[in-house]
């Protein structure tokens, strides 16, 4: 199996072409946003959105629902969204793996874990004390899987990486299936959420989570010129005088400290981490440090569209986002199976 992760496009990009891109995604993203907050079972006029931010009336129903439900949904849906595809950007280059992502590495699966076991014995269903549970699961499950790689014939290849990824989920999924399906009050509790929701939360939890999602972002950004070098091969890395194991523990972190905050107030949503980063190298090529960026602002557009879609499709009711994304992911996914790895 050959990967391609390292093969964007060949058409070299000046910096002025790349910042005029990001400032086309970024006027995109306002779009986004503006449709999130005025979208939904009820239906706000840019008027009403606009006063409500700059002209707050508390007696005002859509002012409050502004406020208190749509900006707070928007805004997670933004963090979450740039966190998640960064961490595929990360992990894809990190390994040389074009199939590699948070879900498919089972990081999701084991902050997911954490956060149904700890509801499981502590009878806890507050996101804001989920953060650390979803932390520690994540990077325990990517240290483990990690070392199931390393101790496969061949050691840590992206084929190794990836089937170690899929076993452990697999196993870790079945355990949470497990508690849950022992346990109906946890299962109450968390359902919603397990099945990757961004209703719910407020400003508060975005504080709580907020430092963990930066300092994953700031380490991500320092990286870039070392994971560019890593993506073309651990001996061309070598070659530029590169530690590639201190990068690889970095780049983890950063992955577990992007993933863990997003699956701590969203639950765990699949498919970002793995087509979002492929798009940002088509457009900017083989660059981590132009494609981190990219990554991140397309996430949260794709994130807050797939939200729109779910208050949408069945208005007045409303689906979990998570359920959404596998719409787009599921056929980009069997598009990479049947060209990008067979080459």
């Amino acid at each position: 199996m050959r990967s391609s992760v390292g093969m964007g496009w060949k058409l070299k990009r000046s910096p002025s072409v790349l910042l005029v891109g990001l400032v086309i995604l970024l006027a995109l993203l306002v779009v986004c946003l503006l449709a999130s907050v005025g979208l939904g079972a009820a239906d706000i006029t840019p008027t009403e959105v606009w006063k409500s931010l700059f002209a707050f009336d508390e007696s005002a129903t859509n002012h409050l629902i502004i406020r208190t439900v749509r900006l707070p949904r928007s805004a997670i849906a933004l963090l979450v969204g740039a966190a998640m595809a960064t961490a595929g950007a990360i992990v894809q280059g990190l390994t040389n793996n074009p199939l590699g992502s948070p879900s498919i590495l089972g990081i999701s699966a084991g902050s997911a874990f954490a956060v149904v076991a700890s509801t499981f014995i502590l009878g806890t269903n507050s996101l804001s004390v989920y953060a650390n549970f979803a932390l520690a699961g994540g990077a325990i499950t990517a240290g483990l899987v990690y070392l199931f790689a390393a101790i496969a014939p061949g050691g840590v290849t992206p084929l190794n990486l990836t089937l170690a990824g899929t076993v452990l989920s697999t196993f870790v999924a079945t355990l949470t299936s497990g508690i849950l399906i022992l346990n109906q009050q946890t299962l109450e509790r968390v359902r919603f959420w397990l099945a990757g929701s961004l209703a719910g939360g407020d400003f508060n939890l975005v504080v709580q989570v907020l430092p963990y999602l930066s300092l994953g972002f700031l380490i991500a950004l320092a990286l870039g010129r070392q994971i560019t070098a890593l993506s073309l091969g651990e001996n061309v890395a070598r070659g530029l005088g590169q530690n590639t194991a201190w990068v690889k523990v970095c780049g983890g972190i950063s992955v577990v400290l992007l993933v863990g905050g997003s699956v701590s107030i969203a639950g765990p949503i699949g498919f970002l981490g793995l087509i979002v980063p492929h798009f940002a190298r088509f457009l900017v090529g083989i660059d981590y440090r132009w494609i981190l960026p990219y990554t991140a602002i397309l996430g949260a557009i794709v994130l807050l569209a797939a939200d729109i879609c779910a208050r949408l499709i069945l208005r007045p009711q409303e689906l979990p986002v998570g359920l959404v994304m596998p719409l787009f992911g599921a056929p980009f996914f069997i598009y990479l199976i049947r060209t990008r790895i067979r080459r």
